[in-house]
């Protein structure tokens, strides 16, 4: 899966020139917690979130009235407060690859750039809806975590002892593997009876860590 397959395209923008309140009402008009910025020529130079705009605002219990702040809001513009230069990454960056990307630099969204030109946002929100597709969460049936050492044929005769169950695997992950070759995975199976797959489990020599049906 890239980045181009799921992120938001034409994403909203706002200009370096705009005041802080311009931003504000149009995060809350769109319902988006991120803008990317450009500038008179279109192009990107910026990023501004809501956390920005929240803090270059003035305070709720300043003394100021509200023509005051108005005032101030509309002389502050997001060029003053936007992050500069931008992370950003390509459309054809794997996905996994940006959500590290957003981890390691501890940020929500990158913005998706083609020969230089803004195309796309991908955002955190895109990641955990993904992360909700590739474990199943949607689907009903059992879910099970075993732990298993790494070795070459394991997982197959894991998953051949649940099709002749005449289960179906909806999702599988692997994680959290340790220095002496044991990892944990999760599995989203359908049209299995749990009596019967954890017997099969049991015949394999398999540890169960949970087994819950969903």
């Amino acid at each position: 899966m890239l980045v181009g397959e799921r992120m938001t395209r034409n994403p909203v923008t706002i200009r370096d020139d705009q005041s802080i309140d311009d931003g504000l009402h149009l995060m809350r008009e769109r319902k988006v917690r991120r803008l990317p910025v450009l500038d008179d020529s279109g192009r990107m130079v910026g990023m501004v979130s809501d956390k920005d705009l929240l803090h270059a605002a003035p305070s709720p219990a300043t003394s100021l009235s509200v023509y005051e702040l108005h005032y101030l809001l509309a002389k502050l513009t997001i060029k003053q407060v936007m992050t500069s230069p931008v992370i950003t990454t390509i459309p054809d960056t794997p996905l996994e690859e940006a959500a590290r990307i957003m981890a390691d630099n501890k940020i929500g969204g990158l913005p998706v750039l083609e020969s230089g030109n803004l195309v796309g946002i991908i955002t955190e929100t895109d990641i955990f809806k993904i992360l909700v597709e590739l474990l199943g969460a949607r689907a009903p049936g059992l879910r099970l975590t075993i732990a298993v050492q790494d070795t070459k044929g394991g997982l197959a005769r894991l998953t051949g002892a649940i099709a002749n169950l005449g289960g179906n695997i909806i999702s599988v992950v692997v994680y959290g593997c340790t220095s002496d070759g044991e990892c944990r995975v999760t599995l989203r199976i359908s049209d299995v009876d749990e009596a019967g797959l954890r017997d099969a489990l049991a015949g394999l020599g398999v540890k169960v860590v949970d087994l819950r049906s969903i």
